[in-house]
């Protein structure tokens, strides 16, 4: 039998009927709804006079048009409650499972569905929304697609895809003390760009992986979209069975020894063949944060922003200098102690329990700037449950901090939660586009260290002692 890598593996079980020029017809296990994509998909469904093929395959939460604010409701943004009222009504009348404001489960979905056990090994999984590879660090096949893709599966649970090309990229070595799977996956970007993995699936894999928990792969494959690939994924292990082990939706008894058994079998053949190789040493990665207008235009917190030099390519040099005028910032200066004035802790990328803890103890028995205006919003309901439970709230709120409720809030600003033109904020979410969190707003993205950092410092700055 022919070598496979673990993309053959999840693709093959999944294929309905395969056509011509890699097209096939894959079964879809698991279809999670936002209040954005999610209502938008359904209301197509309802316009038609379609039901939900599979209801009880399908997950819905509000989260990114929801308020962040203390207190909140659906309604805090007005625009928020409508998209809300909607997904609410349409959820109930399809009989799928909708994990609503303040109720235990619900949270930005691509943080609640793997902490509730929706997302398992082995599955396919699909959202309208692009950061859905989050969820192939658990070995699942997980993709964004568009709100038109999205009806045909709910109504169908089917979707027709082209097969991609494979890579593998591996990191070898091991990561400093004082840097994280933010900084590793900023890192890969950074040195082959946002395009490299067009057209990719990409499997994840090394020594340093393994060292990972499951929070951090998370992390990573996060970001495979802003790598250019579509779905990213790491082959499941034993930290992946501990992580999902008791979850509300996972396998128990003896159904979780066979599936713990089949799920040993997802990982590449050792002489499987890749269309593209990658290695990465992780040695030589440091605390990174973005100085442009892309996730590719990412440097180390200590060095100077690259200079525009006549010897680069026009289109190179170009973007530079319009990623450094709109950034306010000069070419081949140092970056380290440009003022800021926000500090965004939050977002599908880096919301998570181990995210906040990484955060406070950063800034335990320290203060934000005084200049500076800091927020932390838990990722999931669990997770800010969980984060009070150990006090983290109470440290975040002494130094200063927001403490606020789940969501998307700052990531994308759909809920109205933007900064204001020309300020500068240290986020730790996954875009720094031009105008992502507000018209004329400078966004540097970091790890939750680095953020908390520059929070105190009131400027770009990399973790205190070290």
């Amino acid at each position: 039998m022919k070598a496979r890598t673990l993309l053959d593996k999840l693709w093959d079980s999944h294929v309905i009927q395969q056509y011509e020029n890699g097209w096939a017809l894959l079964h879809i296990d698991r279809q999670l709804l936002h209040d954005l994509s999610g209502t938008a998909s359904l209301n197509a469904l309802s316009a038609r006079g379609l039901s939900v093929h599979n209801p009880e395959l399908v997950y819905a939460t509000p989260d990114h048009a929801v308020s962040s604010a203390t207190g909140r409701d659906a309604f805090t943004y007005e625009t928020g409650g409508k998209l809300w009222k909607r997904l609410h009504n349409l959820t109930q009348q399809e009989n799928i499972r909708f994990f609503d404001i303040g109720q235990q489960g619900h949270g930005i979905v691509h943080v609640m569905a793997p902490e509730l056990g929706l997302v398992l090994p082995g599955l396919t999984v699909i959202c309208g929304d692009s950061h859905t590879c989050t969820n192939g660090a658990l070995g699942a096949l997980a993709f964004g697609v568009g709100s038109s893709e999205l009806a045909h599966a709910l109504a169908t649970q089917t979707l027709k895809q082209r097969k991609p090309k494979s890579m593998r990229v591996r990191f070898e070595g091991a990561l400093s003390a004082d840097v994280t799977a933010k900084d590793l996956i900023l890192y890969t970007i950074g040195r082959l760009g946002v395009s490299a993995g067009t057209g990719y699936a990409v499997e994840y894999t090394g020594p340093v992986i393994r060292q990972l928990s499951m929070e951090q792969r998370m992390t990573l494959c996060n970001l495979s979209i802003e790598f250019g690939a579509k779905m990213g994924f790491i082959a499941p292990d034993q930290t992946t069975f501990e992580y999902i082990k008791g979850r509300q939706y996972a396998p128990r008894g003896d159904i979780w020894d066979q599936a713990c058994e089949a799920w040993l079998t997802l990982n590449s053949d050792a002489d499987a063949l890749f269309d593209s190789e990658v290695v990465i040493n992780a040695d030589e990665v440091g605390q990174m944060i973005t100085w442009g207008i892309s996730p590719e235009q990412v440097i180390c917190v200590d060095q100077n922003i690259p200079d525009v030099d006549v010897s680069l390519d026009d289109s190179v040099r170009k973007a530079r200098q319009a990623a450094a005028e709109y950034m306010g910032l000069t070419p081949g200066a140092p970056l380290a102690g440009t003022p800021v004035d926000r500090v965004f802790i939050g977002s599908c990328t880096n919301a998570r329990l181990s995210d906040l803890v990484e955060a406070a103890r950063v800034v335990q028995g320290r203060h934000v700037a005084g200049h500076v205006n800091a927020w932390v919003v838990p990722g999931s309901e669990e997770v800010k449950q969980e984060a009070q439970a150990l006090g983290l709230d109470v440290v975040f709120k002494n130094a200063g901090f927001e403490w606020r409720e789940p969501g998307c809030s700052m990531c994308v600003a759909a809920n109205g939660e933007i900064g204001r033109s020309g300020e500068r904020i240290v986020s730790t979410t996954n875009r720094n586009f031009v105008g992502r969190q507000g018209p004329g707003v400078r966004t540097h993205l970091a790890s939750p260290r680095v953020a908390a950092a520059c929070a105190l410092a009131g400027a770009i700055t990399g973790t205190i002692g070290g």
